[in-house]
């Protein structure tokens, strides 16, 4: 006898099955419908949104207390001197999200099947509502549709309304978004992460954000890691992964939201991690906030703390409602819970098509215990029953009423709160930028070294060349691997890049900063580090292998190895951006580098080289074309060798049998504009990048045509 799918029979008469399975389960007599109580919706006043006073319902219907334990009292009290948010009540009304994509073998676009269909709740402030189903049910897409963040593929049909009021998307500043993988900075202790997001997000002065990051730092029990690293550094541990949890809720508390999106809370939480986090919230949603999440499965433990579930598969709603109610509908629909099992393992169990797999694999298997096609069930049968009992029911109807009730009177208009400015914003990117660099030995640090020892190295080989005619092709040389091998070098620092660029697209997705503001505050935070690092090795390199010692031709050599370098970090955060991992990032930057020395003219003169592709474009790409012929021509323009007694030839013929360059006075400033503009060009063109989100286009591309790009996780 099957353990979860009743007979027609047992359908209609759970205890009897029960008896003939010889199982225990939770069996909820039937009850009728609970008259709808103005304690349930908001009370709405005409006093402003910050003084208001939202009355819900003190609790949901309780779940057995030896089963699903709830907060202790003295908690409950420790949350009473915090202090209060006015929540919001959320309503979505036949909430419907369709996917569109591209039909590659006719080459147009489709209209794929409802991700979420007809999908009709509502979260109430103080309240933890969690949208649950099996992989692929459409709870993530039915949260982001609700927060108003669905993408471009995806279109949304139907209402949800922000205190009665249909919007389609939330003010700033009244709601926080949690993306289920944490995007954090591992370089900053936790209290100078929130500090950082607080003077990104807030306007007003600095000193007036220290109490909100407190309160954070205390809303999310968060006192005892707050000065420590999130990433660790030398012998100390990283943050665990549920203070890491923690603390990406933190970030979005400091606007103090009065409605927070989680996706998936619990994400790669062990069992007490996540009862803690789930704890922590419950406290949270205590202080008025409407808290609303996606969660695949919990534990019996962490089940009993939710309010109300919205249970999904295959896009239909196959309840809503209050917790325990959940239970009393499973059991009316002849799937009654078993005593001894977490009612969400049931849930999914009963719902979750994939473990029709399981069962065609197991079906002839026996084992000690009986044989395993005793658990056989049809999966699609037990949904259309939960679906059909479900619209059929007093709790459907219930929610119905509710709703409409919820919806009748337009409650406070939620206002965007003010932002930070630009300026404010540039300067606190700038200066976290540069602490960020300061500490990240992947950014600075292994760079420095190894720029130094590249100097060491290439000036002891070159050494001691003399300023005779001969030895001119011996600086020739040094100069192309000095500067071929900087370029080659600055690889080291793509993993600090593509940090870089999951943290601006978390916050622009938040709205916490936008393009040109992470531009700018990357651009000037990395002035000084390029320039320390160029300047340092320059030293060594220029005076090693004797180039003319005069001041203006060094600072010349300093400042054209800088803007190569400069012009180089904006090549590689355009390959970062594309690739967002550090294998592909770094193979493709070698082999652009590769053919850039291969075309940069000391192989082969420039004007040898093949017309199409290798001469034309390619070499007018390459960064070694214009810092080689700069430096040669500081170098040799104006100078000129003996030969024999009498006879002279200058410096430009002399280097002329092995690289072209210039006799004009001014060709070096030429070639120092050049890679201005290539440094000023790549962050154009990074910008039209971002601005367009061209990344997102490529994943959706890579979906329809099965072109395998990275996988990207939803910020």
């Amino acid at each position: 006898m099957d353990p979860y799918r009743s007979s027609s029979s047992s359908a209609s008469s759970p205890a009897a099955a029960a008896v003939a399975m010889g199982r225990r389960h939770y069996y909820l007599p039937a009850r009728p419908a609970r008259p709808i109580s103005f304690e349930d919706s908001p009370d709405w006043a005409d006093d402003d949104v910050d003084s208001i006073h939202l009355a819900t319902a003190s609790a949901s219907a309780s779940l057995p207390t030896t089963a699903y334990p709830s907060p202790t009292p003295s908690a409950s009290a420790a949350c009473r001197g915090e202090r209060k948010v006015a929540g919001a009540t959320l309503v979505w009304k036949e909430l419907s999200v369709s996917l569109t994509l591209r039909d590659s073998s006719r080459n147009r676009r489709r209209s794929a099947d409802r991700v979420v269909k007809s999908s009709t709740g509502y979260a109430l402030p103080g309240t933890l509502t969690v949208i649950m189903g099996p992989a692929r049910s459409g709870k993530s897409t039915l949260l982001r549709a609700i927060a108003g963040r669905l993408r471009s593929a995806e279109r949304m049909y139907g209402q949800v309304l922000l205190n009665a009021a249909n919007t389609r998307a939330l003010p700033y500043g009244s709601y926080g978004y949690v993306d289920r993988d944490d995007v954090l900075i591992h370089s900053l202790t936790v209290r100078e992460m929130l500090y950082y997001s607080a003077h990104l997000q807030l306007p007003g002065l600095f000193s007036s954000k220290t109490s909100i990051v407190e309160d954070a730092i205390a809303a999310m029990s968060l006192a005892d890691y707050a000065d420590n690293l999130i990433g660790g550094h030398c012998f100390t541990n990283s943050l665990p992964a549920g203070e890491r949890r923690r603390l990406s809720i933190a970030r979005e508390l400091v606007m103090r939201p009065h409605v927070l999106f989680i996706h998936e809370p619990l994400y790669h939480l062990d069992s007490v991690s996540a009862l803690l986090l789930m704890v922590t919230l419950k406290k949270l949603a205590s202080t008025g906030c409407t808290v609303i999440f996606t969660m695949y499965q919990s534990s019996t433990e962490v089940f009993g703390l939710f309010d109300r579930i919205c249970l999904l598969s295959n896009g239909n709603t196959l309840f809503f409602g209050e917790t325990l109610s959940c239970l009393q509908h499973f059991s009316n629909a002849g799937f009654p819970c078993p005593i001894m099992q977490s009612p969400s393992d049931h849930f999914l169990r009963a719902i979750n098509t994939d473990f029709d797999r399981i069962i065609a694999m197991c079906k002839n298997l026996q084992d000690d215990q009986g044989d395993f096609s005793s658990v056989s069930m049809d999966t699609a049968v037990a949904i259309r029953t939960l679906e059909a009992t479900y619209k059929s029911s007093a709790d459907s109807a219930a929610v119905e009423s509710l709703v409409a009730k919820l919806t009748e009177k337009e409650g406070p208009h939620l206002k965007s709160k003010g932002r930070a400015s630009n300026t404010t914003r540039i300067g606190v990117l700038t200066w976290r930028s540069l602490v960020i660099m300061s500490r990240n030995w992947k950014y600075f640090w292994s760079r420095f070294a190894l720029y130094m020892l590249l100097a060491l190295s290439v000036g002891i080989i070159f050494n001691n060349a003399g300023h005779s005619l001969s030895s001119v092709m011996v600086r020739v040389s040094a100069i192309f691997v000095y500067v071929s091998f900087v370029i080659l070098l600055s690889v080291s620092g793509v993993p600090s890049h593509i940090d870089e660029i999951k943290i601006y697209s978390h916050e622009e997705a938040n709205q916490h900063s936008s393009t040109m503001v992470f531009l700018l505050g990357h651009f000037l935070s990395s002035i000084p580090f390029l320039f320390l690092v160029t300047i340092s090795s320059s030293l060594v390199f220029y005076f090693m292998i004797g180039l003319r010692n005069e001041f203006n031709l060094f600072m010349y050599f300093v400042v054209t190895m800088f803007m190569c370098l400069l012009a180089n970090e904006a090549l590689m955060m355009i390959v970062a951006y594309i690739w967002l991992d550090t294998y592909k990032c770094t193979l493709t930057l070698i082999c652009l580098y590769v053919i850039m020395m291969l075309v940069g003219g000391y192989f082969r003169i420039r004007g040898g080289l093949p017309c199409a592709v290798w001469k034309y474009p390619l070499s007018y790409f390459s960064f070694h074309v214009y810092a080689v012929q700069g430096l040669l021509e500081n170098e040799y323009v104006g100078t000129s060798f003996a030969v024999g007694a009498i006879r002279t030839i200058p410096g430009v013929q002399a280097v002329g049998g092995s690289y072209e360059i210039s006799s004009s006075a001014n060709a070096k400033w030429v070639n120092l504009l050049v890679l201005l503009a290539m440094a000023v060009g790549y962050r154009v063109i990074l910008y039209v990048l971002l601005r367009l989100n061209v990344r997102k286009h490529m994943r959706l591309l890579g979906s329809c045509y099965c072109w395998s790009w990275t996988p990207q996780s939803d910020y």
